[in-house]
């Protein structure tokens, strides 16, 4: 009479064995600990800031300056180049960066410029919208608003990402716009540069990555700028205050505050993306009404 298949020891699984598990014992951290507020500075570093001369142009060269940043203050308005530069003990310069010509000549100065510094960032703030229904624009408007915010951002990566490849990389930050990720009435030209160029700042982080060139950009929704206030005044601010959730509209230094991020090695490790300051209007329930509640 057999006698059957042999009994597993006592205390062992039934079957073949099986491999020990992961060590889940606790391993230490080890890793360097950075100084963090140290990478917050920029100190001895050339950073070249188109559009310095008014509303977050302004307010960026004092948040570049104050942080020890030399800045390259650069706009198509000499005189308001000169009082930026004035201000943050930066160096005036006066361009129309819309001319290739002037863009390359630009670059090819910002070293001597800059006192022998090379370019150690470029942030871009060029960029206007102009109203206009679509069944009423034109050609010269269609073409004038794709210069200014396209056109003008793909030579600044041509000649100012070639600059910072050659100094061995940094960070190239744009201010895109929130008309870029929807719908806004009278913004269609101005609305499809910005997207365009949130679609330029990913392909260009991808091509000069490998080459330490991080490239980003900011999109704000409404800023109170000068130019804003004047259009929209008391009762805009008021309207667009309570639309947000943080309930305040946007200053120039919120946006600054941003691009100086961006623009730091703090984030060392970003590129390709953008960044919305909104306010949290963008993620809000885009219907007015849910459950009898607003």
């Amino acid at each position: 009479m057999s006698a059957g298949p042999p009994r597993a020891a006592a205390g062992t699984p039934e079957g073949p064995e099986t491999p020990e598990g992961p060590d889940t014992s606790p391993v230490p951290d080890t890793s360097p600990v950075p100084d963090y507020a140290a990478g917050r500075r920029l100190d001895g570093r050339g950073l070249v800031l188109l559009g310095a001369g008014n509303g977050i142009g302004r307010q960026t060269a004092h948040a570049l300056a104050a942080g020890g940043a030399r800045v390259l203050c650069v706009d198509v308005d000499p005189e308001r180049a000169r009082a930026v530069a004035a201000e943050t003990g930066g160096i005036p310069y006066t361009a129309d960066v819309t001319r290739r010509e002037s863009v390359r000549e630009l670059f090819a100065k910002a070293p001597e410029l800059l006192g022998g510094r090379p370019v150690g960032g470029v942030v871009d703030i060029v960029g206007m919208a102009r109203y206009a229904a679509l069944p009423e624009l034109d050609d010269a408007g269609w073409e004038w608003q794709f210069d200014l915010v396209l056109r003008h951002a793909w030579l600044t990566v041509q000649y100012g990402g070639e600059a910072l490849a050659a100094a061995g990389g940094g960070p190239l930050v744009f201010v895109s716009s929130v008309s870029g990720l929807t719908g806004a009435p009278l913004h269609a030209a101005y609305g499809a540069a910005k997207a365009g160029l949130m679609s330029l700042v990913r392909s260009a982080a991808v091509e000069l990555g490998p080459r330490g060139v991080r490239i980003n950009a900011v999109a704000p929704g409404v800023v109170w700028t000068p130019r804003v206030a004047a259009l929209l005044g008391a009762e805009g601010r008021r309207l667009n205050a309570e639309n947000a959730p943080l309930g305040r509209v946007a200053e120039t230094a919120d946006i600054a505050a941003a691009l100086y991020f961006l623009a730091s090695p703090q984030s060392s490790y970003i590129t390709g993306q953008t960044l919305v300051v909104d306010g949290g209007v963008g993620v809000k329930f885009p219907y007015p009404t849910i459950g009898g509640e607003r």
